[in-house]
């Protein structure tokens, strides 16, 4: 079954908390316009995502969103589960992404931390991920967690 975003989700702001600036004012980018144009990658709608902040920035949406498909076929097949399960009682508050390193060419780290509540509590995953490309395409590889 294709991923499917509904018209009140796309024109929503994105999870990943996009912002463009409008004047003095910054506002939130439509998901459509934003992470959503890489989710439907699997339907053959759009292109892969043009760098790493970009990809982490529209897998931590597939986390809000559950889809689980988009994940699994960005992670790189080196270290990529067979599987992925995720709690649908996991509630992603928000993201900050804190540096986007571009280590050469086909390397890259995006530092970041995702702010999330299970059963009532919140929880902050601050992580170092890194990612590479191959064959024109970024793949999610692995991360370090940071204190």
């Amino acid at each position: 079954m294709a991923f499917v975003l509904s018209a009140a989700q796309q024109r929503a702001a994105c999870p990943c908390g996009r912002q463009v600036r409008a004047g003095k004012q910054c506002k939130p980018v439509p998901l459509h316009d934003c992470c959503g144009r890489f989710l439907l990658l699997d339907a053959g709608e759009t292109a892969p995502a043009p760098d790493a902040e970009h990809l982490m920035r529209s897998r931590y949406t597939a986390f809000t969103l559950q889809h689980t498909a988009y994940l699994l076929a960005t992670w790189h097949l080196s270290t990529r589960p067979t599987s992925l399960d995720l709690d649908d009682q996991t509630r992603w508050l928000g993201l900050e992404v804190r540096a986007h390193t571009p280590l050469d060419d086909t390397h890259s780290e995006v530092e970041f931390v995702a702010r999330y509540r299970e059963q009532g509590r919140g929880h902050r995953l601050h992580e170092r991920s890194r990612f590479v490309k191959e064959d024109g395409r970024w793949w999610y590889v692995d991360g370090d967690f940071q204190e």
